[in-house]
């Protein structure tokens, strides 16, 4: 019914590993091998930010500004409605994870405004 296999799979698979006897019955069946140690793949890099474009992302947010909705967040925030700040922010920019890094973003920002 899952969209990504049956759901007993996926909790084998999140289960601890445990050592192949090398028998091909019972609880720990299969061939005994030695899980190799593989090399980074440049993929886990992906999504970093680098200081060049960090530094080019801080001067277009310091000459452009915020944007209207990052500015509502800055209200809400203000008032004290964080929930509601995480559900618009939600809305705006697509997931719940997204939301929350951009309300907790917002925060800092207003943070460091009180602080100058």
């Amino acid at each position: 019914a899952e969209a990504r296999g049956s759901g007993f799979a996926a909790l084998s698979a999140m289960a601890k590993v445990t050592v192949k006897t090398g028998i091909s019955v019972g609880k720990n069946r299969g061939h005994v091998t030695t899980k190799r140690e593989l090399p980074k793949r440049p993929v886990s890099g992906k999504g970093r930010t680098n200081k060049s474009v960090q530094v080019v992302k801080d001067i277009v947010r310091e000459v452009a500004g915020f944007q209207p909705y990052e500015r509502r967040l800055q209200e809400l925030l203000k008032v004290g409605k964080e929930k509601r700040a995480l559900k618009l922010a939600k809305k705006k920019l697509g997931s719940h994870k997204r939301g929350k890094a951009k309300r907790e973003e917002m925060q800092n920002a207003l943070r460091a405004s009180r602080v100058k």
